[in-house]
């Protein structure tokens, strides 16, 4: 509820020389949590005077320092943004001013202006988002996750219990109306058989640290495009429940907004670099859970949406919403039993992309873990993954190491309950032989693919790699050619024609 005139303040903000960048005309845009105030090349965000369960702005001083808060939190990915809090303060006449030596009437957050046009929402609706800018935005939320302070505020159950209890507290004022008592009570007994399955590894990783102060709103409204890099802005200071939490729910939220606009194919590439980055295998067994809630949560706003529109269509439109992310939430945790899919064949073959196109269909949402030797290699090395390697990254004792650090992070993320593609030149039968029985030890179905296509394509494809963690080249290529591969009993794939094509025949012979 709005518990203070802020009307004042709004006026003096709505001023193009309030702003003093140029503008003739200031745009107001208004959220549940704020105004803001956008000109011409600088934005200012003020705190609305409301108090809710989950959000306390009701006095200055509240505003004052929730504002220096959301600078700190969000300085942390996006520090070229935030300019500063800055006091809105009475000058001796009885008007307004920033920063003066009065008493503070007010408190704004000082903002550089970006394109909204870049914001990676709109760049979805427009279907612009894109393999590239969906690995480097892993690769920021990675290196965010591995910068943020661990916190011990919360139990790792503790947390996951509170916000569990808040998203049934929430549904209960809309069972039977929005969506249905019964539908609503399954599901909530659902969540709660799986949260009470994880609550040991819950603890597990808040000692391990694990649980930090994350961002807490981590979806594409939230992210635009800097230089041509993701930056992440507007994180969660005010509610410490939102944003200390595990990594991974912090993650799924991304992951599942990328779902909700059906794009699991890159919800499944941004997993895949941010497991490359932070290397956090046990967190997989958290994500039908993780994903399942942030699904849940954004089913019971969207049915607030239903209960404050304004007109039929609106009111049609945000019920539709709210059951689709609710059917939704009830999917994450309906989990299948995991398989195994290896994908083998020489340099250039196109295995590496079938591994990757196959993988959002294989598996628990948004897809299967892709283990790839290329990859494990780089990490063993201690480069990054795009670092080409010399000699000694090829030794025959580096070779052994790879492969097998490569079968024990398959064997590991198996037993998550993820699916894996394990992508691998496999060119030696007891290679071949060693991921099969990786499959039987774990009791999974498995499946072999083997890509092949003739040398002077293959040799095309190498020379053409841009941004590509293989090493390999056209001399690699003619070197394997003259490999002894023995017998291959795996299903064949001629991945010479279109890619669309050898998609297809990969789909096929997984029987999706």
């Amino acid at each position: 509820m709005i518990v203070q005139d802020q009307s004042e303040v709004i006026e003096f903000l709505m001023r193009p020389e309030t702003l003093a960048d140029g503008c003739t005309e200031v745009r107001k845009v208004e959220t549940h949590a704020s105004f803001i105030f956008i000109g011409k090349a600088r934005a200012l965000k003020l705190k609305r005077a409301v108090k809710y369960p989950f959000m306390d702005f009701s006095t200055i001083e509240i505003r004052r320092q929730f504002s220096h808060d959301e600078i700190r939190v969000n300085r942390r990915t996006a520090p070229g943004l935030y300019r500063g809090a800055v006091a809105v303060t009475r000058c001796s006449d009885g008007g307004l001013e920033f920063g003066g030596k009065g008493e503070a009437v007010d408190w704004v957050i000082d903002m550089d202006r970006f394109d909204e046009d870049t914001l990676l929402d709109r760049k979805a609706g427009r279907g612009e988002l894109n393999r590239r800018l969906m690995e480097d935005l892993a690769e920021e939320v990675a290196r965010f996750h591995t910068i943020a302070e661990p916190r011990d505020d919360f139990t790792g159950r503790g947390w996951v219990d509170d916000t569990l209890t808040s998203n049934e507290a929430s549904y209960a004022q809309f069972s039977g109306s929005t969506l249905a008592a019964e539908r609503v009570a399954e599901f909530n007994r659902l969540q709660r058989e799986e949260f009470d399955k994880q609550g040991d590894l819950l603890d597990e990783r808040q000692t391990a640290g694990f649980v930090k102060e994350c961002h807490g709103d981590l979806h594409l409204r939230n992210i635009f495009l800097s230089n041509g890099r993701a930056a992440i802005f507007d994180g969660i200071e005010f509610n410490k429940t939102f944003s200390i939490i595990d990594v991974f729910y912090d993650l799924a939220f991304l992951l599942m907004d990328l779902d909700r606009r059906g794009l699991r194919r890159l919800a499944n590439i941004v997993l895949n670099r941010y497991m490359d980055a932070a290397w956090d295998t046990q967190g997989l067994r958290l994500m039908p859970l993780f994903l399942s809630m942030r699904a849940s949560a954004r089913a019971h706003v969207a049915a607030v949406g239903v209960a404050g529109a304004t007109d039929t269509e609106m009111a049609n439109l945000r019920r539709t919403e709210s059951t689709e992310y609710h059917e939704m939430a009830f999917g994450y945790l309906n989990v299948r039993k995991p398989r195994l899919v290896a994908v083998g064949g020489l340099s250039g073959s196109g295995k590496s992309r079938m591994g990757r196109e196959i993988a959002s269909f294989v598996g628990a949402a948004p897809g299967a873990r892709i283990v790839r030797t290329d990859v494990i290699r780089k990490r063993l090395a201690g480069v990054d993954p795009f670092t080409k390697l010399g000699p000694d990254g090829y030794t025959p004792e580096m070779s052994k190491r790879t492969y097998d650090a490569f079968y024990d992070e398959a064997r590991k993320a198996l037993e998550t309950g993820q699916s894996v593609i394990a992508d691998a030149v496999f060119s030696k039968p007891e290679e071949r032989a060693a991921i099969a029985d990786i499959a039987r030890d774990t009791d999974v179905p498995f499946n072999g693919l083997w890509l092949e296509a003739p040398r002077e394509i293959m040799e095309y494809r190498v020379t053409k790699r841009r941004r590509n963690v293989s090493d390999a080249d056209a001399g690699v290529v003619r070197r394997q050619l003259d490999y002894d591969l023995g017998e291959i009993a795996w299903d064949r794939i001629d991945s010479s024609g279109p890619r669309n094509c050898t998609l297809e025949k990969g789909l096929f012979l997984l029987g999706l």
